[in-house]
Order: C-alpha cells, then structure tokens, then sequence
C-alpha cells in the first residue's frame, strides 16, 4: 500500500482496488466495485506547467505520457489506450533517450498545459449578489457589513451585480451612480429571458437581433447595455456601498398569522437569466444569501399561512410535502440552464428555521456551488466562510470554473458514472458502460465551479471476459487511465491538466494467484469514504 499511496501524493487519486480483477467475474465476486477518488485540480508543488498545446493521439485523443512507446529512430509514439501508432510533429525532432520533453518523465504523471500566444481575451470573474430582505432589521444590519467586507475582498477587474428581493426583485443598475436605479419585478411572475432583455431597455440603443441566440455583446447585446449591471469592482465600490447603506428590510406590512412574502425563486430565476444574456461562458458565479423558506413565486417551499407547519424531514420520507415535487422541477430546470451558462450558485443560507436546502440542492450540486448553513447573518461560520470564498492568502480555495472532465481508459474497462460537482454531457462511445452510477451513460462531464479540494468518486466496470490463453494474460496485463480536465483558474486562464496512471490486473477466474494479489492491494480507508459518500446521499 505504501507504494500506491506515494502515487496518491503525485497525482491525487485513491483506489479501492490497487491491483484489479483481471475479468467481469472476478470484479463481480470482489462485491467492492472497481473505482476511484481523483481530485482534479489538487495543488501539487513540483508538477510542470508546459507551455504549448498538448500531443493526442489521432485515434481516442488521449494525451502523450510516461506510460506511451516511444520510438525515438522512428520519431513514432504508441497509444497504450488503443495502441495506435502516431508521428511525432516537427518541434519534437529533437527528443532522444537523453532528451526527453516533460510529459514522457515517469514522475509526471500529472501534468498541465497552457497554450501559448491564446489571443482570447481574458474574462474577469463575476459576481452576482442576491439579497434576501424579508429579515428583521438586526439580520440586515449584520448582513449589510458582511458583504461590505466582501466587496473590499473582491479582485479589482472582477464584475460585480447586485440584486435584491422580498415581496418584489429589484436588479440595481450600478452603471449611473449619481441617481440610484432599480428595475423592480414583480415576485409572483414568471419572466422569459427576452421579457427581461425588454423590460431592462437591452435595445433601447441597438435594435434587437431578428435572429439567433441573444448571449452576450458578441450576439447583440452592446457592452454599454452590459456595463449598467455588471462594473468592475474597483469602479463601482462607492456606488455598491452606497446602495447597501440604504438598504432596508422589506417595506411590505406582514399579517401576524402569515411569514413574509419571500420570492426566492424569482430572483435566482432573474439572476439567471441575466447573465446568461450577458455573459454566458464566464466564470460567473450567483452568490444567494437567504433569510427564510420562499412563499412566493413558481417555487413556493411552504405557503405564506402559518397554519401550514414547515415540512419536515418525516413528510420528505413519506412523501407528503405540497409544494415539493413543483419546487424540484423548478430548480431542475434552473441547474440545466446554469449548466448550460457555465455559472455557478452558491448558497448562504442564515435562518433558525428551514430555507428549502432539499429542494434547492439540485440546482447548487451540479454547478459545484457552495453551501453554508449557519443560524444568523452575525454568526462567525457566515462571516468567515463568506471571507474565504474572496482572500486568495491562508485560506486560499483556489475557486475555478469553465471545467469540462473526460475519461480515457483501456480497451478492458467502461465508465458507469460519477458520483460529485458535475453534470453529464452525454458524450456517447464505447467506453460507457450500460450500467449507470451517478451521472453515466458518457464520458465527458461539466463542471462549472470547483477548487483544489472538489474530487470526483467515479466507478469503472470491467469487460475483459475469461481468456484461456494464459500467455496473452501474462503479457499483457496492465489498465490505464487518463483523467482529462480542462478548466480556467482564478486569474482567468484557461489549464489543460492530464493525469494518467496504472494499475495492473490478476489472471485466472477463481485462481489463488488473485486473492493473494487482491486483498493486499485493497484500501479500507476507501470504504469509510465509500460509506460517507452513501450517507451524504
């Protein structure tokens, strides 16, 4: 085991089975499934950052590394995935046994590219505050000065929004700040995304498109009409401030036998919405702070009469809730439309009582969103949580976003499904397996927000049928993997990071050879991880 976990310290992956059964039998009887833990961008001191594009093969598009054949007289490498044979391009004319370029070093396993020259430009990060109002005077008072600590924090380019709601939404235009301005929607309508481009004056300027897409200044939308809603930091840090100082509670009289009109739903919708329009792609990400459980709007967790209790975890069990399969449509629909953006919702959720964290979670896990639940806007979890997601010094997240994750393994073995931050892209192949574990039935996955801690449970299905040949066996008996994941860090620049490894596989159906192979190999740290996953679920 010492062995295999040295290997985790170098490329962040664990394994249950460090030596895997050699066929669909052996794996069946072993009971634990063939898996893995990866953590996609875990920080790693000494691992290269190459700057030029990395080498695929031509075949399955796996990336060149320490485990390829190389023939340096040939200047040919071969594929260990599909054993295709692929010529070196010219810039490697050079390499040699004794100058061999970084990716063919046994120790770099893992590995990261970026490509040089890139001439797109690089897109700031952007934060859209939505406020909740529906809380007591002494809650927004506490939550005012939390996010006046936070806007300081924010990086100097990054784009900053700010919508508020209650009984309405308010998105504030931050673009004018001599004359505070507010668009105000009413919190029991539902809005198209072309409704709010209308209502906002998107077009009072630049006639609207006749056709196509609306997403962005590069598909209509002038960057003056983008400008009124999303400034950088350190050019609307008065007005921000300013708009928060003012801030009150929601004005609108609440009747002693009902809870406050609270149209959750609509704001997140609204937030949505409008940066999708604006900035689609972008590492966005909508930062929700909530007082309560939402009463209004197409997503109601409970009805604004207090003569209807809260449900509970029981009524979730016997599935009794009103409102609770209509709410989960909603945000059903609201995460494959932030997926879709590449934007990401983060939850602060500060209230004695519940605020529909169950009805909500969709939408925050398959974005890679964060949660943090504490009892008031005062509490220290808020405020240091809320500090962290910003300082980049002790407590550094290393918040990333834009990733695309991809599976590539040998011939042997098929993918079920992942288990964590991220949504399918329903890329199809003969590496998916037919049977589905978490998001299956692909090979490529979405992940809108994740940090150097975010990992990934994926689960392997092996193929390989019982070989009489045991010559074939012998030679042949190694599995790869290779992780491929793309993503843009926290300075804006897009990574390609490659992670590939091996594991070998034990002969016979049955045979002592396995199981004096197997059981040393097995981590039982990996079934309390196991164990926990199951729980959390």
């Amino acid at each position: 085991m010492a062995e295999f976990l040295d290997l985790e310290i170098q490329d962040g992956v664990r394994m249950p089975w460090n030596v895997i059964p050699g066929t669909k039998s052996e794996a069946a009887n072993a009971v634990v499934p063939v898996a893995a833990i990866y953590t996609p961008i875990k920080h790693f001191p000494s691992m290269p950052v190459l700057p030029y594009s990395p080498l695929r093969c031509r075949t399955c598009r796996s990336v060149l590394n320490p485990f390829s054949i190389v023939d340096f007289a040939a200047k040919i490498w071969i594929c260990p995935f599909c054993f295709q044979r692929n010529h070196f391009p010219p810039h490697y004319a050079s390499i040699s046994d004794d100058n061999l370029p970084a990716e063919l070093f046994p120790q770099y396993t893992t590995i990261e590219y970026e490509t040089p020259g890139d001439t797109t430009p690089i897109v700031p990060p952007v934060f859209m505050f939505v406020v909740d109002t529906c809380v007591i005077e002494e809650e927004m008072s506490y939550l005012k000065s939390s996010l006046s600590q936070a806007i300081e924090l924010l990086p100097e380019n990054s784009l900053v929004g700010l919508i508020t709601f209650g009984t309405f939404v308010h998105v504030h235009e931050l673009g004018f700040g001599q004359i505070p301005k507010t668009y105000v929607f009413k919190g029991s309508k539902d809005l198209s995304k072309d409704q709010l481009l209308e209502q906002m004056s998107f077009f009072a300027k630049k006639p609207k498109p006749a056709v196509g897409v609306i997403a962005g200044a590069r598909d209509g939308l002038s960057s003056e009409s983008i400008s009124r809603f999303l400034l950088p930091a350190s050019e609307c840090e008065f007005t921000l401030n300013s708009v928060l100082e003012e801030l009150q509670k929601d004005p609108w009289q609440v009747p002693a036998d009902q809870r406050a009109t609270r149209c959750t739903s609509t704001a997140l919708s609204i937030a949505a919405s409008l940066l999708g329009a604006c900035v689609p792609g972008s590492a966005a990400r909508i930062m929700a702070f909530i007082g309560g459980p939402a009463t209004e709007g197409s997503a109601p967790i409970v009805s604004k009469q207090l003569s209807e209790p809260i449900r509970s975890h029981k009524d979730l069990d016997k599935d009794s809730v009103p409102h609770f399969h209509k709410c989960v449509k909603f945000y059903d629909g609201l995460s494959k439309q932030l997926v879709h953006q590449g934007h990401v919702l983060d939850l602060f959720a500060c209230a004695l009582d519940q605020v529909g964290i169950a009805e909500l979670k969709s939408a925050v896990e398959s974005t890679g969103g964060l949660v943090v639940l504490a009892e008031s806007f005062g509490h220290q979890v808020f405020k240091d949580s809320l500090k962290r997601v910003f300082q980049s010094a002790d407590f550094d997240l290393g918040l990333s976003s834009n990733g695309i994750f991809e599976i590539n393994c040998s011939k042997d073995m098929k993918v079920q499904g992942i288990i964590g931050p991220c949504a399918s892209l329903e890329k199809k192949g003969p590496l998916v397996s037919d049977t589905v574990i978490g998001q299956g039935g692909t090979s490529a996955w979405k992940m809108c927000g994740l940090d150097k801690s975010t990992s990934l449970c994926l689960f392997f299905d092996i193929v390989r049928k019982e070989t009489p040949d045991a010559t074939a066996q012998a030679t042949s008996n190694q599995f790869y993997f290779q992780f491929l994941t793309y993503y843009q860090n926290n300075s804006g620049q897009m990574r390609f990071r490659v992670t590939t490894l091996s594991r070998r596989w034990v002969a016979g159906p049955g045979s002592i050879q396995a199981s004096f192979h197997l059981l040393p190999s097995f981590d039982p740290f990996y079934m309390i991880l196991m164990i926990s996953i199951h729980y959390c679920k």
